[in-house]
């Protein structure tokens, strides 16, 4: 069991600041606002809603057009893909310690799914979309950052917040955004909910890329001259199948579906397969990119047909370096100083977080709330970690703003 250092009189005056702020009706009102990440109507409320709540700081609070981004429709045509405006704040740019702060105000839920509604459960815990996942995580950040604005230290810290809009769906949108607010900071801190209902938080971080490969062929009658044609389908399958078998410790792959083909006596000439990679390391990564040149040359050679590729790994592999391993320790340390017992370890899963890291910048991406069974409609908050959360971060910010990060 951990036996708490005191805190000094004006740490423990900022902790309560942040575990006082109102960030339960926070979430009960945000999490009634659907904002599923192509709900762009929700997106706008839900970024109004979260620019006018971090006005309480200093800075000057503004929404952001998304970066242009397009995807592969099931003809094959590349479509232009909208997303949301993007909360971006900036505080104290010349303060000798730079942090970002991030987060997402999207969730996995469309605006037509059934779940919408907040509901209190038997065992104390708030169901409802995006409680945990991650608008619990938004207020614990806010309620951290209102409070070290109280303390002496407050000078020494500056900061900037970046809440996208577009997470859940890769952040095509926002990653531009990102990256130039990673530039030049010491550390950051992603608000996703920790790894485990104990508080966990996650460790390194396989990458992530997502493909889409249109095959064309050429269309014949499937009994008159099928050997005139040039399968889509197949050509489309043997791609997924010599993936597949190319997965392997470090690398998986999950040939996730196939669009096209047509009428029963054609051979097919139109074909997209959509894949997914997890690298788990940068060598392992670009293993993959090899992996994928390799397998679309000889299946569009052995088929006779021309293979596009669109896509990329717009998540880089997350590890554990010496200079996360630092800031986890600090994070460590100063749950210690709380009674809690706080490790971390490594995740199937991706975020912002994995950005962040490829930016050079050491991540904690776990620091939101407590909670379980999230991108489901079981998706639920532990209320007692909210004021738990905030005073964690409240202590790490304070801690780095004194210089406690090295």
């Amino acid at each position: 069991m951990n036996h708490p250092a005191p805190l000094d009189r004006e740490e423990a005056h900022i902790l309560e600041r942040a575990a006082a702020a109102p960030m339960l009706a926070q979430v009960e009102r945000w999490a009634a606002i659907n904002s599923g990440s192509r709900n762009l109507a929700g997106l706008a409320l839900m970024a109004g809603e979260l620019a006018s709540a971090f006005a309480v700081l200093p800075g000057d609070v503004a929404l952001l057009e998304a970066a242009p981004a397009d995807a592969v429709a099931a003809d094959g045509a590349r479509v232009a893909i909208a997303h949301g405006r993007n909360l971006h704040l900036a505080v104290r740019p010349d303060a000798p310690v730079q942090i970002l702060l991030t987060g997402h105000m999207d969730t996995v839920f469309a605006a037509d799914h059934p779940f919408q509604a907040l509901r209190w459960l038997p065992d104390g815990t708030l169901n409802g979309p995006g409680v945990a996942d991650m608008k619990g995580g938004i207020a614990v950040m806010l309620a951290a950052l209102s409070a070290i604005e109280a303390s002496p230290l407050a000078p020494r810290i500056g900061y900037e917040v970046v809440i996208n809009s577009d997470e859940e769906v890769g952040s095509a949108g926002s990653a531009p955004l990102i990256a130039r607010a990673a530039r030049g900071k010491a550390a950051a801190l992603t608000y996703e909910p920790s790894a485990l209902p104990d508080g966990t938080l996650a460790g390194a971080r396989p990458g992530s890329g997502n493909f889409s490969a249109v095959i064309t062929g050429r269309a014949a009658h499937a009994g008159r001259n099928p050997e005139d044609g040039r399968n889509a389908i197949i050509a489309a399958a043997d791609c997924a199948l010599r993936l597949a078998r190319a997965a392997r410790a470090g690398l998986s792959v999950n040939p996730a579906r196939i669009d096209g083909g047509g009428p029963n006596n054609v051979v097919p000439d139109h074909a997209i397969l959509r894949f997914n990679l997890r690298p788990a390391t940068p060598e392992d990564e670009a293993q993959a990119r090899a992996i994928i040149d390799a397998v679309i040359a000889e299946v569009a050679a052995e088929h006779g047909v021309s293979i596009h590729l669109h896509g990329g790994f717009g998540r880089p592999p997350k590890p554990m370096d010496a200079a996360a391993e630092r800031l986890y320790a600090l994070v460590r340390d100063c749950g210690a100083d709380l009674g809690l017992k706080l490790g971390w370890k490594p995740t199937g899963g991706v975020c912002d977080g994995n950005n962040i890291a490829a930016c050079g910048v050491p991540v904690v991406d776990t620091m939101g709330v407590r909670g379980g069974a999230i991108h489901s409609g079981e998706e639920y908050l532990i209320v007692d970690s909210l004021g738990e959360r905030a005073r964690l971060s409240a202590l790490v910010l304070l801690r780095l703003a004194a210089g406690r990060h090295a």
